[in-house]
């Protein structure tokens, strides 16, 4: 008889492992607790689109979808910065004009993973079902449908949470184990989803092809295409102070930050002041725990185990990778659950970890950096040495978004790089000194 699991979680990461497991042959009963997409149904307050790169396609690629999704995805090359005066500076991703992320619709991404699952026979997906609890012992999660409040306990061989920043799988899991360790980290900064409309002829208002970036310093706004023309803008601005979220509330005082720091963006937001108003102010949390499974009942994917703050454009690329890790180890190990459980953590754990200080660090590099001269003169360092030494040098940008090589061996070589690469500029700058010195004295 196959394994049954019981996934809780049906957005980007419950649906593409639904998909995996089934493909095994593994019954699954999928449980998510919003409405279904596919019949037009928002996703409360998230971002519309995401941006997807090597390690999600890949993921994709495994189950035959990955040209589907892209045939909809918008190609981002490269960072279109927005400095005070309205100026343009555009600073491509790779040195390859090819390589580059891809703007994707949420919704459409999520309706594409749900309805590769359900090719499978053995997979059934369950809408407007939330969790409450889960029985770590015997599997079994406790569900209520909000509408009719019918409660519905249901058992299988294991419970994957995959319901995530705020899972109900991994907060049992908090009550119950003890040495459980969890800890999560918010930044001073939220975020507000803001919106330029397609031009009248539906075309893009701003460079299409581009991640657009107004740099502040403390605080930042970015901008990502949509295939209707319009463009979706994220502000990340502190929660509290002088200039703030906290104390920006009038009309007036909005148009006038905006007025002030993003003038060129103003004329292309038409209801500014109305959805600044109306659109919730949202929280960048990180969050960390261990272990991800619990003997061979429970186990944690994405966003669960690892949420990111969103600044690498890695949180669904790294969830959509856990996905296929764990079907990795469900197969190296087919009798023996705990264990492939046990090595799916083991080999992820690090990585997830290395990529949430990544994440917030690339914020800082974002906000304060992309706007200078020193920041522009080393990408451009960065891809003459990847011309100069091929597969020997990789940006660090590159080995995160453009590989598959795991995170944290691409932190670690990264620094290695830098070292080297600074002490040669140090030597050479020492050489030249003397040599100038040289002739001086002559």
């Amino acid at each position: 008889m196959a394994e049954k699991f019981v996934l809780i979680g049906s957005g980007l990461a419950g649906g593409l492992l639904a998909a995996y497991f089934g493909r095994r042959g593994y019954e699954v009963d999928l449980y998510e607790r919003r409405a279904d997409p596919r019949e037009g149904n928002t996703i409360g307050g998230r971002s519309i689109n995401l941006a997807l790169s090597t390690r999600g396609i890949h993921a994709l690629e495994q189950l035959g979808i990955a040209d589907e999704v892209l045939r909809h995805a918008i190609p981002m090359r490269g960072r279109m910065i927005h400095d005070r005066s309205g100026d343009l500076h555009f600073s491509p991703y790779d040195r390859d004009p090819n390589k580059h992320i891809n703007s994707i619709g949420r919704a459409a991404l999520n309706t594409t993973v749900i309805e590769a699952a359900l090719r499978s026979p053995n997979v059934r997906v369950h809408f407007n079902h939330r969790c409450g609890e889960v029985d770590l012992e015997s599997a079994t999660a406790q569900l209520v449908n909000p509408s009719t409040s019918q409660p519905l306990h249901v058992s299988g061989d294991a419970v994957i949470g995959v319901d995530g920043a705020f899972s109900a799988v991994r907060q049992s899991m908090q009550k119950r184990l003890p040495g459980f360790q969890y800890d999560e980290s918010y930044l001073a900064h939220g975020y507000k989803e803001l919106t330029i409309p397609p031009s009248a002829d539906g075309g893009w208002r701003m460079e299409k092809e581009a991640l657009h970036i107004w740099p502040r310093k403390s605080f930042m706004m970015i901008a990502l295409p949509n295939p209707d023309g319009s463009f979706t803008c994220t502000l990340f601005w502190e929660f509290a102070g002088p200039r703030s979220f906290e104390s920006t509330k009038t009309d007036e005082n909005v148009r006038r930050f905006f007025d002030e720091e993003f003038p060129d963006a103003v004329p292309l937001m038409p209801d500014l002041l109305e959805e600044f108003r109306e659109n919730p102010t949202g929280s960048l949390v990180t969050i960390r725990c261990a272990p991800w499974f619990y003997r061979d009942k429970i186990a944690l994917v994405g966003d669960a185990a690892h949420a990111v703050v969103p600044f690498y454009g890695q949180g669904m690329n790294a969830a959509f990778e856990d996905c296929v890790v764990l079907d990795e180890c469900m197969a190296e190990f087919p009798r023996n659950r705990q264990r492939a459980f046990a090595e799916y953590f083991l080999r992820r754990k690090e990585n997830a970890d290395a990529l949430a200080a990544l994440a917030v660090h690339n914020f800082i590099e974002m906000r304060d950096k992309t706007a200078s001269k020193t920041f522009r003169a080393k990408k451009r360092l960065d891809h003459a040495l990847e011309g100069l030494l091929p597969g020997i040098y990789l940006p660090l940008y590159a080995m995160v978004t453009f590989t598959r090589i795991p995170y944290a061996e691409a932190a670690r070589r990264a620094r290695r790089q830098d070292r080297i690469v600074y002490s040669a500029l140090a030597f050479l700058l020492l050489a030249a000194i003397r040599a100038i010195v040289g002739l001086l004295v002559r």
